[in-house]
């Protein structure tokens, strides 16, 4: 297996991706996003034993000649590049038209180019919308409820489509609530979490009763491995999820027990999606990422979700992590 190509390396899941390949041994190119600072994100605080083991590419991913540039010598794609903020999505929906359909678009058009012997699509569970039966399998209905879920919906019809028209070999992987370390503040456990680690017990939060299949990050990123590994699934959809199912206040009330506190959860109206907007009900089921890939998550269950949450706290308490955060706005 020649080098492995990571999009949106420099993000959440991607930097966590970036160091399990590196220790697993493969030779990795990181493809972060270009920016002034010389950033690489999450990646300049990578573990010491990956440090310096792998090649970054700093591009955009909306640009394709840049797309194409960085591809160039690697044989598999694991392309997780994307916007994902929702409430962003509301007052910026463009932006994820040219970031997730048009960067997508970039990616399949370079990978056929340069015959690129295995693509691993990032897809999500938003993709889903509200659940109409659970478990969710990958043959439930598809509903854009947001600008961010109707981008998805399109950017993982694109990468199917050249599958289909060109034979590219395409595998769409989709992780339901990915949490974890490094996690954007603009996600719900990460807000819980820092809220209480700055010394906050009354902790403001949208809408608590929906209810989430959360995946802790090094199963998605093992997720991610194992399709990639595998000869099987192309063309297809694969959900990653725990196959547990837990209400955003339950989140809470888990997280806070696992803190050793306690805690009063009050409602702030500007966390609020559009009523039609929220999603009400997501549970993966898991059987089909089993079958062709043989991955099952390490962390399922509810305690399973509880060691998660509890490295995940862990490293939030870390000062020099939680200076990263905003834990006193709300992050969009």
């Amino acid at each position: 297996m020649g080098k492995i190509l990571v999009t949106g390396a420099d993000g959440f899941i991607g930097s966590h991706l970036v160091e399990m390949l590196v220790r697993q041994g493969y030779e990795v190119r990181a493809f972060v996003q270009y920016n002034s600072f010389n950033s690489w994100g999450w990646l300049d605080h990578c573990a010491a034993d990956v440090k310096g083991k792998f090649d970054i590419f700093a591009g955009d991913i909306r640009d394709p000649h840049g797309v194409r540039t960085s591809m160039q010598g690697c044989d598999i794609v694991l392309h997780l590049a994307a916007l994902i903020a929702i409430p962003y999505s509301y007052h910026s929906p463009d932006t994820y038209v040219d970031t997730n359909v048009k960067g997508t678009l970039n990616v399949v058009q370079a990978a056929r180019e340069l015959g690129v012997t295995r693509l691993v699509h990032t897809s999500t569970s938003e993709v889903y919308g509200t659940a109409r039966f659970v478990p969710i399998t990958e043959s439930h209905p598809l509903q854009g409820q947001s600008p961010y879920s109707a981008s998805k919906i399109a950017a993982d019809q694109m990468a199917y489509s050249f599958y289909a028209s060109f034979g590219l070999p395409v595998v769409i992987a989709r992780p339901f609530n990915t949490y974890g370390p490094r996690q954007s503040a603009r996600a719900v456990i990460p807000t819980i979490i820092a809220q209480i680690a700055s010394g906050k017990r009354e902790i403001k939060l949208g809408a608590v009763s929906p209810t989430r299949d959360f995946n802790f990050v090094l199963d998605t990123a093992a997720g991610f491995i194992a399709a990639m590994k595998s000869d099987r699934g192309l063309g297809e959809v694969v959900n990653f999820g725990s196959n547990f199912e837990i209400s955003v206040g339950e989140t809470a009330q888990l997280i806070a027990e696992v803190m050793g506190t306690e805690i009063e959860i009050t409602t702030d109206e500007d966390r609020l999606r559009p009523a039609n907007s929220e999603v009400e009900r997501l549970w993966a089921d898991n059987a089909k990422a089993r079958e062709l890939f043989g991955w099952a998550p390490a962390y399922g269950g509810q305690e399973g979700f509880k060691r998660g949450l509890a490295e995940t706290a862990q490293w939030f308490l870390d000062p020099v992590n939680l200076s990263r955060y905003k834990a006193d706005i709300y992050n969009i």
